[in-house]
């Protein structure tokens, strides 16, 4: 009897180990969409998203901004499944110390990702919205010395 009681309890604790793998893992299957070379060309310069998956947990991004011969801004992206929270982490060079920033998400869907990071000087929001042909539109936003402020960035896939 104690064997069979022995044996019912493992099953249960696999099975709900492996459930919670898989639970872990869906948020950021959520996020495959943002996988591939993103690119706006305005007559300002060259925005450049490229997205690739490392692992099934992880994703990684470097997105920089090109105007003539100049990389006016260029960051490193990790975007990673943290136990249950899917995490933008976003290295910018030249500030913070070239230190990442952590923001956590708040909404992940097959349509749009948030991350919000209230103590963050700015942006404190950064949102992925899947958008029709091909596109991806990304807004940062927060408060930016005492205003509120935001920009947006459309993108189309190359």
């Amino acid at each position: 009897m104690f064997q069979k009681i022995t044996l019912i309890a493992f099953i249960i604790a696999f099975a709900s180990c492996q459930k919670k793998e898989t639970v872990e893992k869906d948020k950021i299957k959520k996020a495959d969409w943002l996988i591939g070379n993103w690119e706006n060309t305005t007559p300002e310069g060259v925005l450049s998203e490229n997205w690739q998956k490392l692992n099934d947990s992880t994703f990684s991004a470097s997105s920089y901004y090109i105007k003539g011969k100049d990389t006016l801004h260029f960051e490193t992206i990790i975007l990673a499944q943290l136990g249950e929270t899917l995490t933008y982490k976003a290295t910018v060079k030249g500030q913070n110390d070239d230190k990442p920033v952590f923001f956590p998400s708040t909404l992940e869907s097959d349509q749009q990702l948030v991350f919000e990071n209230a103590k963050h000087d700015y942006p404190q929001k950064i949102t992925y919205t899947r958008g029709a042909n091909n596109t991806l539109t990304t807004e940062i936003s927060g408060n930016l010395n005492g205003k509120p402020g935001s920009e947006k960035f459309v993108m189309t896939k190359k």
